[in-house]
């Protein structure tokens, strides 16, 4: 019991680390700073319901799919710095053109600029970090007891994240639009420096791959 509880420990603080809750505020505060209440709760619900598909989806198929589509972890890391350095790009800027959420989307038939899903769910929530390690808990995970602690943890985990994100809204009637503005610049530029660290954190392997077999 206790060995199960020391587990349970391991695997809630590996995925809130790496999902980072308190990093995540900030940067749904100000891309949805223009918008009501319900609106932001609406996005902040439909965020976490994916962000919890998706890690659980990868906790039991990710090795299949990555393996079927021919995906490495790397490549999911360059992939997803870009992503961020753009919106931290136009957050810098404080704007949020390509990535903010108008009311004109909610009835929209397509989903592809809903930023629930992207950037919010994937790959600022479920980002490489909290999809690897799913997949790599998953595999470490050789009982019934410990398979339903891990997933205890992932819901624990996005139940935070929602919290967070519904509550947001008194922090941001809190500090106004000028407060608004300076939170986005400054959290744009904090954005841009983690894609930066994720793009050459997956570039990393590919170099060393061609070092290591560039003819001598």
């Amino acid at each position: 019991m206790n060995e199960l509880f020391t587990t349970g420990v391991l695997f809630f603080t590996s995925f809130f680390t790496l999902i980072n809750p308190l990093g995540i505020m900030p940067v749904f505060m100000s891309m949805t700073s223009g918008l009501s209440q319900s609106q932001r709760n609406k996005i902040a619900l439909k965020a976490s319901v994916v962000a919890f598909i998706t890690l659980i989806m990868f906790a039991l198929l990710g090795q299949i799919l990555f393996k079927f589509f021919g995906i490495s972890v790397a490549g999911f890391r360059i992939a997803g710095g870009i992503i961020f350095f753009l919106v931290g790009f136009d957050m810098l800027q404080a704007r949020v053109g390509r990535i903010k959420y108008s009311p004109e989307m909610e009835n929209a038939d397509n989903s592809a600029d809903d930023i629930s899903i992207t950037p919010l769910a994937i790959p600022m929530i479920t980002g490489p970090g909290a999809i690897t390690n799913s997949i790599v808990l998953m595999e470490d995970a050789n009982s019934l007891a410990l398979k339903i602690i891990l997933f205890l943890s992932i819901f624990t985990n996005i139940i935070i994240v929602y919290l967070m994100l519904y509550g947001s809204s008194r922090i941001i009637r809190f500090l106004g639009d000028t407060g608004n503005k300076v939170l986005m610049k400054l959290m744009g530029l904090i954005v841009m420096v983690i894609a930066v660290e994720f793009f050459f954190a997956g570039l990393k392997p590919f170099v060393q791959d061609i070092l290591y077999n560039y003819p001598k």
